[in-house]
């Protein structure tokens, strides 16, 4: 940063050859464009012409979405807020460069792209492109750089232009998850202004889906609890910064489920054909299924029992406010909700079984 005395700089990939006037003329349009919103100027190399796309990068939600570009177009070039699919040459200020917390990371043009968007800069790519030398092979460091660059900038998703194409760069099920130990009720991710990457949400999504097919196949009275019931009632999906599933289910139905049954017969965790692990909780007396063996994204499940007067009980207590007791009542019979894709069992009344739990309006006041 202290060797670098002009007021711009060029970042050239590899192969562009010089091109009469380009560069001054790139540096003319930026220094014309001072005051508004672009601040890169940028000419292709070769007959690849980059794509001009918009990108949206939630750091809140680890995903960059993009989308086809509506830039303004001009006899100079188009505007647009992120370049893709083929090299560049970008020009600018010395000073906006270093001021960006990965300046000098590469892929540059990818780079460079998810930094604007941030900051609401906006490239302009001239239809003048610079000649090259004999284009270089690709080969397997361009997608290595690419991963690199999505775990320095913590981008667990992209999702390209249409939303159909994806590309994850999170946790799978034969990794671990994204984030350690949960300390005092309270995810790492959470602390740092973000919410459950999106991977871990899906790993989430789909041990649930798992986990309520295998207890209704087996006739197992079970209901979402907690969070789970909260977020389906919110929107049919977890909560966007919930980091487990919660179930209850009869524990005189236990049997009904062989998975339960095996684990609570042998002692151990076992894992099912689709590599589920079903296992007891070391913290009390319920059960946890893993998306793996490796990642340990969870659904807990909690055996309730009635007591004397209709309430349901269980024997292991959390912590928290909204666990306790409630009327047998909520359960007979059972309703409904959508969840993660499918209609999961939930209590009859789901509203008066959440406020019951986490007090009025408990639906309408999202909380950490």
């Amino acid at each position: 940063e202290s060797a670098v005395p002009t007021r711009h700089v060029a970042l050239v990939p590899d192969g562009a050859r010089a091109a009469p006037g380009l560069l001054r003329r790139m540096r003319e349009l930026l220094e014309g464009a001072e005051g508004g919103g672009v601040k890169v100027v940028a000419a292709g190399v070769g007959t690849r012409r980059p794509r001009c796309l918009e990108l949206d990068f939630d750091v809140k939600t680890w995903t960059a979405r993009y989308g086809h570009s509506e830039g303004r177009s001009d006899q100079h070039g188009v505007q647009c807020g992120a370049l893709d699919g083929a090299p560049a040459v970008l020009l600018l200020r010395t000073d906006h460069l270093f001021s960006l917390p990965f300046p000098l990371s590469r892929p540059v043009v990818t780079s460079l792209s998810f930094q604007a968007s941030l900051r609401g800069w906006r490239f302009l790519l001239l239809p003048s492109s610079f000649p090259s030398s004999p284009p270089l092979p690709l080969h397997a460091q361009d997608q290595q750089l690419h991963r690199a660059l999505m775990e320095e900038l913590g981008v667990k998703l992209e999702i390209l232009p249409g939303g159909l194409l994806r590309r994850w760069h999170g946790c799978t099920k034969s990794s671990a998850r994204c984030f350690p130990t949960i300390q005092a009720q309270t995810p790492q991710y959470l602390l740092g202004g973000r919410w459950t990457p999106p991977c871990c949400l899906q790993a989430l999504r789909l041990t649930a889906r798992h986990v309520l097919a295998r207890l209704e196949a087996a006739g197992v009275r079970h209901w979402l609890e907690g969070g789970s019931l909260l977020g389906a009632v919110r929107s049919g999906d977890l909560i966007p910064w919930d980091y487990d599933v919660d179930v209850g289910f009869y524990l005189e139905d236990l049997p009904k489920c062989s998975w339960l049954a095996a684990v609570r017969a042998r002692g151990q965790p076992v894992e099912d054909p689709q590599g589920f692990l079903w296992e007891k909780a070391a913290e009390g007396e319920f059960f946890r299924v893993h998306f793996s063996r490796s990642n340990r994204l969870h659904v807990d499940l909690w055996p309730f029992y009635p007591r004397e007067g209709g309430v349901m009980t269980k024997d292991t207590w959390l912590p928290h406010g909204q666990d306790v007791e409630f009327p047998e009542s909520f359960l007979v019979p059972l309703g409904s909700v959508g969840f993660v894709g499918l209609r999961a069992k939930a209590p009859n009344d789901p509203r008066a079984f959440l406020e019951l739990k986490f007090g009025p309006g408990a639906v309408e006041r999202p909380e950490y």
